[in-house]
């Protein structure tokens, strides 16, 4: 048992969902999205070196040493799964480490919407799951990629950096491959599984302009691709998809994106209002003739009006799922307003300023 595994088990334990240890600084749990200090000594530069060093195989330690920056997981016996990202800084070393459930959350397990069963079962398309780090992106996509294995018969490909959730191949084949250490980069990965015969091919993130194309090619060409951006809301990530390539590609792309796009899923973590924990807020943008439309006329800011009518086919703005939260008592108000697109609708429960309240 390595000598970091007691503050794995102590992550677990506590429920926290990440552990933060930095040269020069006490370690510290996330709880319910809080950074909350261990009672424990401030960690030197060596002694966390030796630390890390311990669990990360001697290929990526000496990756590490020539580049500054680390991505692996690592299974803690009797604990579980951890996703490793080791970095320098001033002080000296410092990681960060994602605890990873031991099973595949189910879509219901999750309360996530029918619709996103529906979208894992797709013939084809592109369908994103989006939003900032931590809004448990990753999460959805493992449910989505169970959910398909358990109902469809069909080879799913998986391209991660690391891999995170481990899935059993049920009715399906899959097949998951890790960048750096059975591919060289999404996009290597991504040519290769176009001649592998896959049905569904999951792409960890969409980095830089030539994943994204070929995420493209895969979903115009009979492929469901499930993938991820850091953007927050449907129409940011479109411009964004977009806004990668050079100006005189961009119409060629918009007409791509109108054809092969399935739908966007926008996501944010809350802390909850009425338990301990976080809860989930999405916004689900699905790609109509409407959509369609916009995307291949350039009208992206108009999108946000189609989410609004939208309702009757599964489709909910960011501002309704935080309005239900709220009702539920489920969320502060504070932190629906803050997020809130629309904030007029939630005048109400608006934080008091200094002027406010005179």
């Amino acid at each position: 048992m390595a000598q970091i595994d007691a503050f794995f088990k102590m992550l677990k334990d506590t429920g926290a969902s990440d552990l933060h240890l930095a040269s020069g600084c006490q370690p510290m749990l996330r709880l319910n999205g809080r950074l909350e200090r261990i009672k424990y000594k401030v960690l030197e530069s060596e002694e966390l070196k030796a630390l890390l060093y311990e669990i990360a195989p001697e290929r990526l330690v000496k990756a590490f040493e020539e580049t500054g920056d680390l991505d692996f997981a690592y299974a803690a016996p009797g604990i579980g799964r951890m996703r490793a990202n080791y970095f320098r800084q001033e002080r000296g070393v410092s990681a960060a480490f994602r605890a990873i459930p031991e099973a595949v959350p189910s879509l219901a397990d999750l309360g996530l919407p029918d619709i996103l069963g529906e979208l894992a079962m797709r013939p084809k398309g592109l369908v994103l799951v989006t939003g900032p780090t931590g809004s448990g992106k990753s999460t959805t996509l493992a449910a989505m990629v169970r959910h398909a294995a358990e109902n469809r018969r069909d080879h799913i490909i998986t391209i991660e950096d690391p891999i995170e959730f481990v899935h059993a191949s049920a009715n399906a084949l899959i097949n998951q491959r890790e960048v750096g250490r059975d591919t060289r980069s999404f996009a290597a990965a991504l040519r290769g599984a176009l001649r592998e015969d896959p049905d569904i091919i999951l792409v960890g993130e969409m980095r830089d302009l030539e994943t994204i194309e070929l995420a493209l090619e895969a979903a115009e060409t009979g492929h469901l691709v499930l993938s991820t951006l850091h953007t927050v809301s449907a129409a940011k990530t479109i411009d964004r998809i977009i806004d990668v390539f050079p100006g005189d590609r961009q119409a060629q792309i918009r007409s791509a994106l109108s054809e092969s796009l399935c739908a966007v899923v926008s996501q944010m973590l809350f802390p909850r209002a009425d338990a301990p924990g976080r809860v989930l807020a999405q916004e689900i943008l699905l790609a109509n003739t409407a959509v369609r439309n916009l995307i291949r006329e350039n009208k992206i800011f108009q999108i946000f009006s189609v989410l609004e009518t939208g309702k009757a086919s599964g489709m909910r703005t960011l501002d309704d799922a935080l309005l239900e939260l709220l009702a539920a008592g489920r969320i502060d108000g504070a932190d629906a307003w803050r997020n809130a697109v629309n904030k007029t609708r939630f005048a109400a429960v608006a934080p008091k300023t200094p002027d406010k309240a005179a």
